[in-house]
């Protein structure tokens, strides 16, 4: 089964990537592939595959009749991120299952698991159920007890989980990271309705992380110089990023609330970016730094 859920999570890759691809083609690309053992693609296999792909995957591939290619119907707007991301996390599961003796050469972050409470939280999102759990605040010396949610979705941020929703007692939409729940449980047949006017989407859309407030969005300018810049390409601190080339700096435009997420972000990158807009995150970094050195400073 192992190698069989390769083969089908190959193909969807495969056809994804190419965007439309022949039959023909397929078969040669998978004579490349590791998998094949430099065989073809019988006709009869692709099909097998297809659909037990259609099937497990929750995929649609599809022949174009005037040009015999096949492609891959994407999911709306609102299902390709949850999917693509299902997709690349089975493909690269599979992966590091075929590593085999190669195991030890592969280093992995030791990441905080959610295993022992997502499961159960999708099932509350699911049924619009609430659910009751302990809390144990970084902020705060002793735990909460018995915080009653009314869980509206989940979202991952730097490795963590997060249920964001409805605190019953504090009549607030609150943020709580899995990795810091305990004694979790659904409460059955509390059900709640989640307010038509609200999207998760747009509930951080004007905020970098996992941290959000009611302040207005600023007009939020950085200068970077080149090396960091690159990074900032490849990994965008928020959409509504676009970036001004200098010979020998980059100025970036962002749209955003300040945050504490979005002050943590621009005090690790240190020296390679300097805040030029607004005056007030200008200032609050500048503080930030400051102590920072005076805490050297002291301790020197």
């Amino acid at each position: 089964m192992r190698n069989t859920l390769n083969c089908y999570l190959w193909l969807v890759d495969t056809i994804r990537r190419y965007g439309h691809i022949t039959l023909e083609e397929l078969s040669r690309q998978w004579q490349l592939s590791p998998l094949s053992g430099g065989e073809p693609l019988a006709r009869r296999t692709f099909h097998t595959w297809r659909n037990a792909a259609e099937e497990l995957l929750d995929v649609s591939i599809t022949c174009n009749r005037s040009t015999y290619e096949y492609y891959v119907e994407e999911p709306g707007d609102g299902q390709r991120t949850i999917h693509d991301w299902l997709l690349d996390s089975m493909a690269l599961s599979a992966a590091l299952r075929s590593a085999g003796d190669i195991a030890n050469r592969i280093v992995l972050e030791n990441v905080p698991s959610a295993r022992e409470h997502l499961p159960m939280i999708i099932d509350a999102l699911k049924q619009n159920i609430r659910i009751c759990f302990d809390y144990k605040a970084h902020t705060r010396t002793m735990r909460t007890k018995d915080i009653v949610l009314e869980p509206y979705f989940v979202k991952i941020f730097k490795q963590l989980w997060y249920v964001i929703g409805f605190n019953v007692k504090d009549g607030k939409i609150k943020t709580y990271a899995l990795d810091r729940m305990s004694d979790l449980t659904l409460l059955a047949g509390d059900t709640f309705v989640m307010p038509d006017d609200f999207s998760p989407a747009a509930f951080f859309a004007d905020c970098f992380g996992i941290t959000t407030n009611q302040n207005e969005p600023k007009h939020i300018v950085l200068r970077v110089e080149p090396t960091q810049a690159k990074y900032f390409r490849a990994l965008p601190l928020h959409p509504s990023q676009h970036e001004e080339v200098h010979d020998t700096y980059s100025v970036f435009h962002y749209q955003m609330r300040i945050t504490y997420d979005l002050r943590e972000e621009l005090l690790s990158h240190g020296s390679d970016i300097e805040v030029l807009q607004p005056p007030e995150l200008k200032l609050q970094i500048s503080e930030e730094l400051k102590k920072a050195l005076d805490n050297y400073r002291r301790k020197g």
